[in-house]
C-alpha cells in the first residue's frame, strides 16, 4: 500500500518506532537510525524471544532496516545529507531542540531536500511552558484529564495496561499526520514539518465528554458518565472471582440482559441517572453474576447477542477462535510469533527486528561509500 515511501526513523522506545511498524507493515521503506552507544532500551526489554532478543524489540522493529550511526560525530551529518536523496519522510522523537543542536532539525534539513516530511513526536510539543520537560504515558494521561475521571469515586487512578497516549495518542496521530502530509505533497510538492504532542492528542481523545464540558459546563468525574461507571455499563465479577462485561445500553440488549439474569424489576431503572436508581440496578445485576460461575456467564451469554462479554486475559485473547479467524498473531520466517497488523490480514513479516547496526555497511554501499572509506568511519566509532 505504500511502496514508494522511504522513512529515516531517528526514534526509540514505543511511540516513533510503533509509528514506523505501522508504515512499514503497509510497505513503506524504513531505514532506523540507531547509536551505536546508547541503544534503544526496548532491546534489554525482557522477555527474549527465540532469535535471542528482546520480543518487544522484534516485534516493534520488524520489516525496517537498521544502521547505528553516532549523530553526535561531523561526518554523521554527510551521510545523513547522502541519504536524504532518497528518503523524504523523517520520524523523530527527541526533546526539542535536540536535533537543532545535531544540525538534523527541519529548517537545516528542508535545505537539503525541500520536500521533506519531518515529524516530531514529543511528550508536551514543540512550544508552550512544558516543552523541556521529561515524561511518560502516566504523566500525559494525567495531565490531559482523562485518569481523573477514568477511576471509581474515592479511590486512586490506576495505570493503565497498554500506552494509551504514547500509542493511540503519539504512533497514531503520527501516522495519520504523515500521510496527510504526503496526500499534501503529491497536490502542492511542498513538505510539512508536523509537531505531534502525546499531551495533545490524549486531551483530544476526551471526545465524548469534553464537548459538555465546553458546550455545556458539565466536568466529567470519575463514575459520573454512562460509559466510565456513572450507569449500569460496567465490569462484573463472577462467583469465582473472574469478570463479565456489560455494555447493554440500547432497549433490546437491555432486555435480553434482564431475561439472562432474571431481572425483570431492573427494566424499569435502568434507564435512570438518579444516583440511588443506578446504584440499585447495579447492585441487582453485581448479585446475579456473583451467583454462578465465569464459565456459566460464558455459556449464558455466547448465545445472546446483547454486549455482553468475558474479560480474558491475554492469553485467553489470543487463543480464542475469533483471534484465529481474524488472523490476530501471525508468524515470521523463522517461527517467532508477533501480532499482526489489523490494517492488512494478509500481510508477511519480512524479518524481525535485528541487531545494532544490522545494514549499516550495505546502506552506505548503496550510497557510493567503498570499503575503505566504511572502515575508516568504524575506527572512528562514526558508525557500528
Amino acid at each position: 500500500m505504500l511502496e514508494g515511501l522511504k522513512i529515516l526513523d531517528f526514534s526509540t522506545l514505543l511511540p516513533g518506532p510503533y509509528a514506523s511498524l505501522m508504515l512499514a507493515d503497509m510497505g513503506a521503506e524504513v531505514l532506523r537510525i540507531e547509536s551505536p552507544t546508547r541503544p534503544d532500551l526496548v532491546r534489554a526489554l525482557p522477555p527474549k524471544d527465540s532469535s535471542g532478543q528482546s520480543a518487544a524489540h522484534s516485534y516493534l522493529n520488524r520489516n525496517k532496516k537498521a544502521i547505528a550511526l553516532d549523530l553526535k560525530k561531523p561526518q554523521a551529518k554527510g551521510i545523513i545529507e547522502a541519504l536524504l536523496q532518497e528518503y523524504d519522510i523523517v520520524i523523530e522523537q527527541f526533546r526539542p531542540g535536540v536535533m537543532a543542536r545535531l544540525g538534523l532539525d527541519y529548517d537545516s534539513l528542508k535545505v537539503i531536500n525541500p520536500n521533506i516530511i519531518y515529524c516530531s513526536i514529543t511528550g508536551y510539543g514543540q512550544t508552550g511552558d512544558l516543552k523541556d520537560r521529561a515524561g511518560h504515558d502516566i504523566n500525559y494521561l494525567a495531565l490531559s484529564g482523562i485518569a481523573d475521571y477514568s477511576r471509581r469515586k474515592g479511590e486512586k487512578p490506576v495505570p493503565q495496561g497498554v500506552q494509551i497516549a504514547d500509542i493511540a495518542g503519539g504512533s497514531h496521530h503520527a501516522v495519520m499526520g504523515i500521510l496527510a502530509a504526503v496526500y499534501e505533497r503529491t497536490q502542492t510538492g511542498a513538505g510539512r514539518h508536523l509537531d505531534i504532542s502525546m499531551t495533545d492528542c490524549a486531551f483530544s481523545m476526551n471526545a465524548m465528554f469534553a464537548s459538555g464540558y465546553l458546550g455545556g459546563g458539565i466536568e466529567p468525574k470519575a463514575e459520573s458518565t454512562m460509559l466510565n461507571g456513572g450507569s449500569f455499563y460496567d465490569y462484573y465479577e463472577t462467583h469465582d472471582g473472574r469478570y463479565m462485561s456489560v455494555g447493554s445500553l440500547e432497549p433490546p440488549f437491555l432486555m435480553q440482559l434482564c431475561q439472562a439474569l432474571e431481572l425483570p424489576d431492573v427494566l424499569a431503572k435502568a434507564g435512570s441517572q438518579k444516583p440511588e436508581d443506578v446504584a440499585f440496578v447495579k447492585g441487582k445485576i453485581s448479585d446475579a453474576f456473583k451467583s454462578e460461575s465465569f464459565e456459566h456467564w460464558c455459556e449464558v451469554f455466547a448465545k445472546l447477542d446483547c454486549c455482553v462479554e468475558p474479560v480474558l486475559t491475554f492469553a485467553e485473547a489470543a487463543q480464542q477462535s475469533h483471534a484465529k479467524d481474524r488472523g490476530w498473531v501471525t508468524a515470521s520466517e523463522d517461527g517467532i510469533e508477533q501480532l499482526s497488523n489489523p490494517i492488512l490480514h494478509d500481510h508477511d513479516i519480512q524479518h524481525t527486528g535485528g541487531k545494532i547496526g544490522a545494514d549499516t555497511e550495505l546502506t552506505l554501499k548503496s550510497l557510493g561509500f567503498d570499503q575503505e572509506s566504511i572502515n575508516v568511519l568504524k575506527s572512528e566509532k562514526v558508525i557500528a
